[in-house]
């Protein structure tokens, strides 16, 4: 098993999630500063957009549209080449909570995760009830559907370079589950890819490897796995603090950039103090698939 140690790369986020290499730069969302960024590794960070209702999930369509999870008013937005930023879907119908982490596919459609209930609450001591949530689709013209139901806090979400497979981190579930995609975007033969409980592995973002293995942001810890299907442990990289989310990318997309932040999921607490970062390690297999 291959050991590798990261570095820190920007400081002061406020709370960054949903890293993606894009056109030579690595986008992401920083949650409480409410904007989506993109930054030239070693360069300038550019504040691309101010997104109220909280940035997530961030995936591109096949005209170059950016889609932006809008978290707190439960909607996909989109921003055009022109900088433009509109509604694109509704998904207020099909989220209990919060809305998180997507994928959009090479024909546009987009797969969104939820919480399902208030986690926020619930870590507060307040009684709350945990539920299951459902990955929502939405269809290139912007209809929603149920994807999949019956899942625990789906999160962080793959798509493999056939487009034949779906990968989706259920954190609470402590597992990553497989789907087969239909033509129409229809997911079946619905499996276990991994079961990461006895790792005592609470999967948060991932991304896929030429290898077909996945790098899973353990947000129980200060690292991210390299796991194979069926659940072995492949590789380790060790950060500075609890790993939210990964990113295969770079030019070669051997580099593997982590959000780390501070052990709290409080809003007001990680405004307070801005201590998240992001940092990278140097790894041996690039990235596929999508995001």
């Amino acid at each position: 098993m291959a050991q590798y140690q990261g570095s820190v790369l920007r400081e002061g986020l406020v709370f960054g999630e949903c890293p993606r290499w894009h056109d030579g730069r690595l986008w992401y969302s920083d949650f409480y500063e409410h904007a989506v960024h993109a930054l030239v590794p070693g360069g300038a960070d550019e504040r691309v957009v101010e997104v109220p209702g909280q940035p997530s999930g961030l995936g591109w369509r096949p005209d170059g549209s950016l889609l932006i999870v809008s978290m707190t008013d439960r909607r996909v937005l989109r921003l055009d080449p022109d900088g433009s930023l509109s509604e694109y879907a509704d998904l207020s119908q099909h989220a209990t909570f919060h809305c998180n982490d997507m994928a959009v596919d090479a024909a546009g459609r987009a797969y969104v995760g939820h919480f399902g209930y208030n986690l926020f609450a619930l870590r507060a001591g307040e009684q709350v009830q945990p539920r299951r949530a459902s990955l929502i689709r939405v269809d290139p013209d912007g209809q929603v559907s149920t994807a999949a139901d019956d899942m625990e806090f789906p999160n962080g979400t793959v798509i493999t370079p056939d487009g034949q497979t779906l990968i989706v981190a259920e954190t609470m579930g402590r597992r990553l589950t497989a789907f087969d995609i239909a033509g129409d975007g229809t997911l079946g033969g619905r499996r276990v890819w991994a079961d990461l409980a006895a790792h005592q592995i609470a999967p948060d973002g991932i991304c896929l490897d030429a290898s077909g293995a996945v790098w899973v942001a353990n947000a129980a810890g200060s690292n991210a796995v390299r796991v194979a299907e069926g659940g072995e442990l492949l590789d380790v990289a060790a950060f500075s603090q609890t790993c939210i989310a990964c990113m295969l990318g770079g030019p070669d997309g051997r580099d593997l950039f982590a959000m780390t932040a501070p052990p709290t999921i409080v809003p007001e607490e990680l405004s307070a103090t801005p201590g998240a970062r992001i940092e990278s390690a140097r790894v041996e297999v690039g990235h596929a698939g999508l995001p």
